[in-house]
């Protein structure tokens, strides 16, 4: 069986945990204090950087790397089109939600508010906090952008770019920071993705000292 060395609210573990889930792999869940950098998960992993996967014999870590070597290895059902440009477009949209959305908006927002209290790094920056507050809006109305356009974030078909998007939404939803109110195209969509069965486990988390909102774990929302 795989197992995957993760904390709940991380969007980049959330990720793989869709991936995982959506192509049926069972999979064994580690909950790491990557913060505190034990020499047993610097072996696993020399960045002291969370996911890391251990399956068919190897220790993997880097959640795009990973994303795209279980699609490799499980090609079914597809997380990635075949087309060159399709493929392209699901990329570049894990790498804005990856990079940009979490550096604009998780880090100043989730990480701030939770990640600092759960690995004693202080109290949150409220200048960071409103500037979290601010760039949502931005990226909620990007994806109300492409959703107008198109049935799912990077095309016709779900896609990695989904799961990167939702992965980090689901995590601030669970601290409930993002305004579903904005956009009805957001809404739909995230309602679709979050009553698949590969979202249940994410569903499940609990962070001690963080209850989530009652709307958390609801379909209907």
């Amino acid at each position: 069986m795989a197992k995957l060395y993760h904390v709940p609210l991380s969007p980049f573990c959330r990720k793989v945990r869709l991936s995982l889930a959506e192509k049926k792999i069972e999979c064994e869940l580690a909950e790491e204090r990557y913060w505190e950098k034990s020499q047993d998960f610097l072996r696993r992993n020399p960045a002291g950087k969370i996911p890391v996967l251990r399956i068919d014999g190897h220790t993997l870590s880097e959640s795009a790397a990973i994303c795209e070597y279980i699609e490799e290895k499980h090609p079914e059902p597809a997380l990635m089109p075949r087309a060159p440009e399709a493929r392209f477009e699901v990329r570049r949209l894990v790498g804005w939600f990856d990079d940009k959305f979490h550096h604009e908006v998780t880090a100043n927002l989730l990480y701030e508010r939770v990640n600092k209290k759960v690995t004693g790094a202080g109290f949150p920056d409220s200048r960071n906090v409103k500037n979290g507050a601010r760039a949502i809006k931005y990226h909620l109305d990007y994806m109300a952008w492409l959703l107008d356009h198109r049935r799912w974030l990077a095309g016709d078909v779900m896609t990695l770019a989904d799961f990167a998007a939702a992965a980090h939404l689901s995590a601030l939803d669970y601290i409930s920071d993002v305004d579903w109110n904005r956009s009805d195209a957001v809404k739909d969509w995230y309602a679709k993705i979050k009553s698949r069965p590969a979202f249940r486990g994410i569903l499940a988390d609990q962070v001690p000292g963080f209850p989530p909102p009652p709307h958390y774990a609801n379909l209907d929302f």
